[in-house]
């Protein structure tokens, strides 16, 4: 089950969180897309509600996709022989967890790092969030500010490539878009 670009399927991995009542908010290399960013994205991040509910909705979702965890230095084959079980009970204890599933590679966060360095959760987030129809599947993302500061703060490299782009999206900066 390795990824591959062929097998990245965005709105089979939010339809099945939809159909699920998983709250949560997507941001990250998708969210920036949906704003209108061309950066090419292999994957999903989303920021879930941390509750126990929502854990359970999660965890049926993440089995509906066959989602095994990615752990760094361990094969997929290794991780299998883990023999974990992803219940809500399971992904209660963990805060990031990042996953292999037939619709490729879906992130889950507690919230995003802010230049306070504090953490802004689901709730914070919420209220800021967007509504966007991603060609024809209408999903929930952080703001496009949010995004920026999340990757402002992390700093990694292909962040700092992202941002240009993603300041330009900005209300404000001829190209922005409001929603």
């Amino acid at each position: 089950m390795e990824p591959t670009p062929s097998n990245f399927n965005p709105q089979k991995i939010l339809e099945t969180l939809d159909r699920n009542d998983v709250s949560y908010l997507v941001f990250g290399g998708f969210a920036g897309v949906s704003y209108g960013a061309q950066r090419a994205t292999e994957d999903i991040d989303v920021v879930i509600k941390r509750e126990q509910e929502n854990f359970k909705n999660l965890s049926t979702a993440l089995n509906q996709l066959n989602a095994q965890l990615r752990v760094a230095g361990l094969s997929d084959h290794e991780v299998r022989q883990l023999k974990i079980t992803v219940d809500a009970a399971f992904l209660s204890q963990l805060a990031i967890t990042n996953w292999r599933t037939d619709a490729g590679d879906l992130d889950t966060l507690p919230g995003l790092k802010q230049r306070s360095r504090s953490l802004a959760t689901y709730e914070d987030l919420r209220p800021r969030s967007a509504t966007i129809d991603a060609k024809g599947l209408v999903i929930r993302v952080a703001s496009l500010a949010d995004i920026i500061e999340a990757k402002e703060t992390a700093a990694r490299a292909k962040d700092l490539q992202a941002l240009p782009e993603l300041r330009a999206l900005q209300p404000g900066n001829g190209r922005g878009v409001d929603h």
